[in-house]
């Protein structure tokens, strides 16, 4: 099972990722991050983990990994 990681430091809030998202599982959260910005969040229930979202974002602010059976990840 893949594992998307959102490095909420690195998010400006350009909303290319919300724009793309195919099941409309990113939004923006209400808090801020050091830089003033609302980072995205994911709604897991809707997440496909299709990857769009780490293809669009122009900062590096998604990570997908891969978790093993026993739950760690990879």
């Amino acid at each position: 099972m893949d594992v998307l990681t959102i490095r909420e430091e690195r998010c400006k809030e350009c909303g290319l990722c919300i724009a793309h998202c195919p099941n409309e599982a990113l939004s923006f959260s209400d808090r801020l991050n050091s830089a003033g910005h609302r980072p995205v969040q994911v709604d897991d229930a809707k997440c496909i983990k299709c990857g769009i979202c780490y293809t669009m974002c122009p900062d590096g602010v998604y990570v997908i990994s891969r978790e093993d059976e026993a739950g760690g990840k990879k």
